[in-house]
């Protein structure tokens, strides 16, 4: 069973961003999808919560350099 949020980001200008940040929380385990924009200021994750958890997604985020906004 699969889970989707969306988080906001911030710090993201350009589509270079938003590819960066989608290959880096698809590669998280436990995450089916990974839709960014850069546009929106968004990452829309489906994820397994069996697998992993919102907090991971944000770590990742800010590890990648961009704020989740709250």
């Amino acid at each position: 069973m699969s889970e989707t949020v969306t988080i906001k980001v911030e710090g993201m200008s350009c589509g270079g961003c938003s590819s960066r940040l989608a290959k880096t929380l698809s590669a998280i385990d436990g995450v089916a999808s990974a839709d960014v924009s850069h546009e929106a200021g968004t990452a829309v994750v489906a994820y397994d919560p069996a697998r992993t958890r919102p907090q991971a997604l944000h770590d990742a985020i800010e590890d990648a350099g961009f704020d989740v906004a709250v």
